[in-house]
């Protein structure tokens, strides 16, 4: 169906291929997932199936792309919408109507298919993804994870012989995210779609796959094979293979089913010894209301280092709470009667399904929404009655979206401004990009680089005013587990110093790393808020792989049991 022959694309002004040496066959009616680092060139070889790369995208295609016989190079987007479906990053991107069910019928009409034809699918992709509901709702008003799911209902509905999905379920709730993988294993199998996609969420979708193509290093060539072979050699794999491979477990599991069956052993060892806590440091105890403030000594040459090197003056208050706290936004209450307090230091995650009112939560504290109900503070300040350029030093939102705070044209330039707003020295932002994301060049455009280092930039701008509470939206979307290490280790640096952090997220492996405390919300309430162990292992939905592996120990993480092993 997919045919790539000695495929290479480089990029107008770069040194070197993204991609080079693709020779690859996926044959029709295949789920083929497509794996690798950020920034590896997955995006781009997703592109040169659907004709975005280059018609779209500029550079140059050398060798060929043919799908069911058709030439991408000679070939646009347009004349290959009856035949391929593609779903980006950020869906937003695609939209080009109002409402959501007119977004499903959308890509019908273009193709003139007959009215009670258009009708009939658009009921039952309403149906295979669970957006019956949804279907008069502005998509404006709708979750990134909704948004998402309108995004590839859109594709499904005009039968395309072959789907395009690059990063399908990245802000999808972990039970939507099922729901969408069945439906196109459901294709796959029935109708003989060929579904090509792009995932760094392994521990999601690899079982579903028929076959895996690693890409290595940008510009190498692929390695295509078996979920079981590729997982054997990938440097990147999820959290149940690494469980295999700490275990020294063969065949080596790709799903929670495969390793439960092996673990026996493992759990009868680790009986005896008790979880350290996923998190490094242990939270100050809640409520307390005293900050905790970097110490003086000489700075080191880490994160937390450099945004500790500027005094911010006096310690205040960094503990943010929320009492009774209702946000209706049109005919949706979207947060009823939360109570939420959280202590300097303290990492908590927001977790549950698209649309309970996590994106509302965050914005609520960093006042973007004006409570209807109740009340909020942020450092002792109200944040919707806060001038921006005071709240600022208080509280920063790396929201759902980074490029909603990316508007210059370089990466410099935006370090350039980001220190200027927060008052801090020339580079200091600069500096964290540098940590965060090595590598990059001061001259690259925003727009150029992945979802996963765009976000990198964002945190990086945010963090450069030091502010006392951070909140994060889905921070790891686009991330690989290296970048998602990264990150954790960032993160885990700051709430050492002091900072207070509230990150919104389905990713269920970070919150167990990651946070001391999970709050659950559901239809805009707190319905779970309790230590990161005791909530995620009694919730099927929310557990992570090593959780439900050795259920009903409190393992979490991988690190937790090779750290009680050794």
């Amino acid at each position: 169906m997919i045919r790539f022959e000695n495929v290479s694309v480089t990029y107008d002004c770069a040194a070197a291929p993204t991609v080079s040496g693709v020779e690859l066959t996926i044959p029709e009616g295949e789920l083929v997932l497509l794996i690798g680092a950020s920034g590896v060139g997955k995006s781009t070889l997703l592109g040169t199936v659907s004709g975005l790369v280059p018609h779209f995208t500029g550079g140059t295609l050398r060798g060929r792309v043919t799908v069911d016989g058709r030439d991408t190079r000679t070939h646009k987007p347009r004349e290959l919408a009856d035949l391929v479906g593609t779903v980006g990053q950020d869906p937003l991107a695609h939209f080009v109507t109002d409402t959501v069910e007119d977004e499903l019928a959308y890509g019908m009409e273009s193709l003139g298919l007959a009215p009670a034809v258009m009708r009939r699918r658009v009921e039952e992709t309403l149906d295979l993804l669970g957006l019956a509901e949804l279907r008069d709702r502005p998509i404006a008003t709708l979750s990134g994870g909704q948004q998402q799911r309108v995004a590839i209902g859109s594709v499904l509905t005009p039968h395309p012989k072959v789907l395009v999905l690059d990063e399908p379920t990245s802000a999808l709730d972990p039970a939507a995210a099922e729901d969408v993988l069945s439906v196109l294993q459901r294709l796959v199998h029935d109708l003989g779609t060929t579904v090509l996609l792009a995932e760094h969420r392994l521990e999601r979708v690899v079982h579903y796959a028929d076959q895996v193509v690693l890409l290595p290093a940008p510009g190498a060539p692929p390695v295509m094979g078996t979920p079981a072979d590729i997982m054997r050699v990938s440097p990147v794999h999820p959290p149940v293979v690494a469980l295999g491979h700490l275990a020294n477990w063969s065949p080596l599991p790709l799903s929670v089913r495969d390793a439960r069956r092996m673990a026996g052993p493992l759990r009868t060892r680790l009986s005896t010894r008790t979880p350290h806590p996923a998190a490094d440091a242990r939270p100050p105890l809640p409520h307390d209301p005293r900050p905790t403030r970097p110490s003086a000594a000489a700075p080191r040459r880490t994160l937390a280092g450099l945004l500790r090197r500027a005094p911010r003056g006096p310690a205040a208050p960094t503990v943010t709470t929320a009492t009774a706290l209702g946000v209706r936004r049109g005919r949706v209450e979207a947060l009823r009667r939360v109570d939420l307090a959280v202590a300097p230091g303290e990492t908590i995650a927001l977790m549950g399904r698209n649309g309970a009112g996590k994106s509302t939560l965050l914005s609520t504290l960093v006042g973007m929404i004006e409570p209807t109900s109740g009340s909020v503070t942020v450092g002792g300040r109200t944040p919707h009655r806060t001038p921006p350029g005071e709240l600022i030093r208080e509280v920063g939102l790396v929201p759902h979206e980074p490029r909603d705070l990316l508007y210059a044209n370089t990466v410099a330039a935006e370090c350039a401004a980001a220190d200027e707003d927060a008052g801090a020295a020339p580079g200091s932002c600069r500096a964290l990009v540098s940590e965060l994301l090595p590598g990059v060049a001061d001259d690259t455009h925003p727009r150029d680089l992945s979802e996963g280092q765009r976000l990198a930039l964002a945190l990086a701008i945010v963090l450069t005013g030091r502010p006392p509470l951070l909140l994060l939206d889905e921070p790891t979307r686009g991330l690989d587990y290296a970048a998602k290490a990264r990150l954790v280790t960032v993160l885990r640096g700051l709430a050492a110093e002091g900072h207070a952090i509230v990150l919104a997220t389905h990713d269920v492996e970070l919150a167990a790393e990651l946070a001391h405390r999970v709050v659950i919300l559901a239809g805009g309430e707190v319905v779970a808020d309790g230590p990161t162990a005791e909530v995620v292992v009694s919730s099927p939905a929310f557990a992570p792989q090593v959780a439900k592996v050795l259920a009903p120990q409190h393992w979490l993480t991988v690190p937790q049991v090779r750290e009680a092993l050794s």
